[in-house]
């Protein structure tokens, strides 16, 4: 009787143990299951749907992340829909419709892979809750790739967007009204479109900075399909999308006194023999010099402080003219500076260049001095820039070598008349053997005209040399440091020498850019031959 006892305690022990314990045992197997979407309210597929609200049920807990980036709606709603709860575990969720719905139309709430189980956050891929106002469900799919028009790396969040074809389309309904369907391809390459109508349609790609499914031409890049899409026949489409950048018309925007002395014009979009005209009165000795920014939309000028309180301009840019007046009011001219490469180290391919904020008008070569490891004068030859402020330093380099360049006062002049302290810098060069090597065989069947890029891909996709080729040819690209290298080609379709965007109004593509496949992992003393068909 006893021994009955102690094995019942024991066991009844054991059991309120076991009952005690929560979640997965250690050891046991992670769970990696998606969560399943079990049933809903109204059911999924509805039809005659009239309901502002809808409760969808899962098995297990789940949370939503990264919703307002993955929720799309198709086709657009004007007032976005109202999903609970957010930033709580729960096994339904709740989705409030703020606006009328359209009749005789299937709607799609593509949540894409916001909804994840709570405990491990495995993703439900791709869920959707599908309905329709009508009698029935559309059902008809397409889908297709996307890619970017002039970079290798993946377009990031886009919206694909169709416009049915009808009486009333125009191609300048992207500007203002929302689309009848859209997806979306977050960090992917592929699209899909389902439960779409029969008919004709217009597809476009839109990379947006705020998602409204509008294009705006000044933020946005934008893709077209050449062709109508026709349903049910065109199901896969045989050529990607290509995101690019349209060029905006040329606009002129201000001109603003940034120092004594400066003046910036301000301007936006394409420009074409743009130049500053002063049509104020000035004294004889007034001098002024003019230059583009880099990288900026801006044209600096600068030029000899005199007493008045305003100038006069005409902005010319080939047929443009726009009158400006800009006020003078600032104390302080911006002395002069220089400075020298961050870098200690001077590569063969390279030129020393000393950058300055202000334009010099006058150097004194006789004192400026480069000297050697040898202590020995090293002859060179001077290069002012006229596009930037900056002088180049060109002289005969010699391997593992180092080098003093050393500018006395008054060695440069600005165009306020204004010098520099003495001013000293010291830099290396390596050995030959230091630097690769790479031959590239490009192989042009159709003659067509190339711009052919070397990209060294960690310096943000630096241009480390452009060529320009008509016909098969072998490129030799020496001296090169040991990096990581690929190559672009840019069928340059219509011989400027420069790639050129595409226009969705005038249907135009941009020109094709094709990179090379493998990436070049160049070493020192490497030398590497690779072959580039271009077609």
């Amino acid at each position: 009787m006893f021994s009955k006892k102690i094995i019942f305690l024991l066991f009844f022990a054991v059991l309120i143990s076991s009952c005690a314990k929560t979640g997965r045992p250690d050891g046991g197997p992670k769970d990696e299951d998606a969560p399943l979407f079990v049933t809903s309210n109204p059911p999924y597929k509805s039809i005659n749907f009239k309901a502002k609200e809808v409760e969808l049920y899962f098995n297990e807990f789940i949370k939503l992340k990264d919703l307002n980036k993955q929720l799309v709606v198709s086709p657009p709603l004007k007032n976005p829909l109202l999903v609970t709860p957010q930033g709580a575990a729960s096994k339904f969720l709740k989705i409030e419709i703020l606006d009328t719905l359209a009749s005789n139309t299937t709607y799609i709430f593509n949540f894409g892979n916001a909804v994840e189980d709570n405990n491990e956050s495995n993703v439900l891929e791709g869920f959707k809750y599908v309905f329709s106002t009508g009698t029935y469900i559309d059902s008809l799919k397409t889908s297709g790739e996307l890619k970017d028009a002039f970079f290798k790396e993946k377009p990031k969040k886009t919206n694909i967007v169709l416009y049915r074809i009808d009486s009333t389309y125009t191609d300048s309904l992207i500007y203002k009204q929302k689309p009848n369907y859209v997806t979306s391809a977050l960090d992917t390459t592929v699209f899909n479109f389902s439960n779409l109508k029969e008919g004709k349609y217009r597809l476009m790609a839109l990379q947006e900075s705020s998602s409204d499914y509008l294009f705006n031409p000044k933020l946005d890049k934008i893709g077209f399909y050449n062709d109508t899409i026709s349903l049910p026949k065109d199901s896969i489409l045989s050529e990607p999308i290509t995101l690019f950048k349209e060029v905006q018309p040329y606009q002129f925007r201000r001109g603003k006194e940034v120092t004594k002395g400066k003046i910036q014009f301000g301007y936006e979009g394409k420009i074409k023999d743009l130049k500053v005209n002063l049509l104020s009165k000035v004294p004889d000795s007034f001098k002024s010099i003019s230059r583009f920014e880099v990288d900026k939309d801006t044209l600096n000028y600068w030029f000899t402080p005199i007493d008045v309180d305003s100038l006069n301009f005409t902005i010319t840019n080939d047929i443009f003219i726009d009158t400006v007046t800009v006020r003078l009011r600032k104390k302080k001219i911006d002395s002069l500076s220089v400075s020298f490469p961050s870098s200690r180290l001077l590569h063969f391919r390279d030129t020393l260049f000393l950058k300055t904020n202000n334009p010099l008008t006058k150097i004194d070569t006789s004192k400026i001095s480069l000297i050697d490891s040898d202590t020995l004068k090293v002859p060179f030859t001077i290069f002012n820039s006229k596009k930037e402020n900056k002088l180049g330093i060109i002289f005969d380099k010699k391997q593992k070598n180092t080098y003093n360049l050393k500018l006395l006062p008054k060695a440069v002049t600005d165009i306020y008349e204004t010098s520099i302290d003495t001013l000293k810098f010291n830099f290396r060069t390596q050995e030959i053997e230091d630097y690769g090597k790479i031959t590239l065989n490009v192989v042009n069947s159709n003659n067509e005209n190339l711009i052919i890029d070397l990209i060294s891909i960690k310096e943000k996709n630096k241009i480390i040399e452009r060529r320009y080729i008509k016909s098969s040819e072998n490129l030799v690209f020496d001296l090169l440091e040991p990096k990581s290298y690929i190559f672009r080609a840019i069928i340059d379709r219509n011989k400027n020498n420069i790639w050129d965007t595409g226009n969705f109004l005038k249907m135009k593509q941009p020109e094709k850019v094709i990179y090379y496949e493998t990436q070049i992992d160049l070493r020192a003393n490497n030398y590497v031959f690779e072959t580039f068909s271009v077609k």
